[in-house]
């Protein structure tokens, strides 16, 4: 008798088990359309970040999505599973957070679902995403929460300034020292998301400056980028030798930033760091590499002696007078800057185009004096006249080739600013004095409402460049389009 009660014993608990099974199946079948996870890349060199998941989170991990059905059945049966059954083994580090991670996919999908308004449950002081210039206002929201509550930055200590942990702060590349100098000092909101256990990180910064590089080992007008590349060769191999991280994920898990022209020639210096790693870079061209799908496209940002101009910091009022159609000031370099330097320079009083501003002129003044400000590539895509434009409130205009504009994840850009096809120059003026006036004042507004987005703090403050910047970073991580 009692070995037939072992028997009953053995079968039921085998039952209840199966039951287990096909429940967490049921649960963890329930994946919104919001998730849009990276293909694999062909290279030998790439991992994708789904990849990475899948060999971090085991069999026996109790999925977190959500679901919207049978949630009661769910309860009672693992209710009914003895003690010793729903006792799960021991996870580790790199398991809780992986489930930390799938908590706050399906915390987006849940905010998704549930299309709650925002603005009824924050308080008055607390800015909320919302308009046309947002992709998903709701899924933008939900993300940077569950950004600010659980993500956790590890950066290398390894290198000596200035070439790591240093950067430019007053030029044209300001953007790369500004954002090195906030995660080392982890002042202010920028404190949360440092952390010194590289073990509790979900991702790991490798804080080194490609314009320094560029200052301190290229050799002028030798147009020899070996050294940037073989530095960062080095950096990389000192960090995979140390420490276990990199060779875990293949550097997955790791991200670069660099603002300067060169910085994707510099990442070259490592294969995974070129195919699998996040690149965070200015020059985000499509036709040299970059991948909207793992790499993020950083805002040019100048600030000359390290501030924005005082003319920009407030700008007029909406109804202040501006005469100009649309206005460029910029050296002859690159494809497209000579073709509308040719149509269109000192050719219409509408447009005020010049090559170089005489002296006598101020530069600000016609952005803030301009509907329109024209923003054309250089020797690469991204230009400062972007950043600069969204400060005036003037409409930007791209005139660009192959070029993925910053926070596109979140940021709807045809709703704030213009893009033209490089063929359409000519047709400029034309194109542009047909913005009836209602669809200019919906993308001066969107301009405004951006505006926040794309500034400089120090220490940062909530929603600001920096925390974009992270948040780019963020959605990488846990693989959410936010559509």
């Amino acid at each position: 008798m009692r070995s037939n009660n072992h028997g009953y014993s053995v079968s039921l608990l085998s039952s209840l088990c199966v039951a287990s099974i096909i429940v967490f199946l049921m649960v963890s079948g329930h994946f919104c359309d919001l998730m849009s996870f990276s293909a694999s890349n062909s290279s030998q060199y790439s991992v994708p970040l789904l990849e990475l998941q899948e060999k971090l989170i085991k069999d026996n991990q109790v999925s977190a999505i959500h679901s919207t059905t049978s949630n009661t059945t769910t309860r009672n049966v693992i209710r009914n599973i003895p003690r010793n059954i729903k006792t799960r083994s021991k996870q580790s580090r790199e398991q809780e957070m992986e489930q930390g991670l799938a908590r706050a996919r399906a915390s987006i999908s849940r905010a998704v679902a549930s299309k709650r308004s925002l603005s009824s449950t924050l308080k008055s002081n607390h800015y909320v995403p919302s308009g046309l210039v947002y992709r998903n206002p709701i899924a933008f929201y939900q993300s940077y929460m569950e950004m600010e509550r659980r993500f956790k930055v590890h950066v290398y200590s390894e290198g000596e300034s200035p070439l790591t942990h240093d950067g430019p702060c007053k030029d044209i590349y300001s953007i790369e020292g500004r954002f090195i100098h906030e995660m080392e000092q982890g002042l202010g909101a920028a404190g949360r998301f440092k952390t010194k256990d590289p073990h509790r990180a979900h991702v790991h910064f490798m804080p080194f400056s490609v314009t320094w590089m560029v200052k301190y080992l290229y050799e002028p007008n030798s147009y020899n980028l070996t050294p940037l590349r073989q530095f960062v060769s080095d950096y990389v191999r000192v960090i995979s030798t140390k420490y276990p991280f990199w060779n875990r994920t293949h550097g997955a898990d790791h991200f670069m930033l660099a603002c300067h022209d060169w910085g994707p020639h510099a990442s070259q210096g490592n294969p995974f760091l070129y195919n699998t790693s996040i690149r965070v870079l200015c020059n985000a061209n499509t036709s040299e590499g970059f991948n909207p799908q793992k790499d993020v496209s950083l805002p040019e940002i100048h600030l000359y002696g390290g501030n924005v101009s005082v003319k920009l910091l407030t700008p007029p009022p909406a109804n202040a007078s501006r005469p100009y159609l649309a206005f460029f000031a910029g050296g002859v370099h690159g494809p497209i800057r000579p073709i509308l330097l040719n149509h269109w320079k000192n050719v219409d009083n509408d447009l005020q185009v010049y090559e170089y501003l005489p002296k006598e002129l101020d530069y600000y003044s016609f952005m803030l004096q301009s509907k329109f400000c024209l923003c054309p590539s250089g020797h690469e895509v991204a230009s400062p006249r972007i950043v600069e434009a969204i400060y005036a409130q003037c409409v930007p205009v791209i005139l660009s080739q192959d070029y993925v504009l910053p926070f596109s994840d979140v940021l709807k850009w045809e709703e704030f600013s213009i893009q033209v096809d490089v063929s359409d120059i000519p047709m400029l003026k034309k194109l542009l004095s047909a913005v009836p006036e209602e669809r200019y004042r919906r993308l001066k507004e969107g301009v405004r409402v951006v505006r926040r987005h794309f500034v400089s703090n120090h220490p940062p403050e909530r929603f600001d460049v920096f925390h974009m910047i992270l948040h780019s970073v963020w959605l990488r991580r846990i693989n959410v389009k936010l559509d």
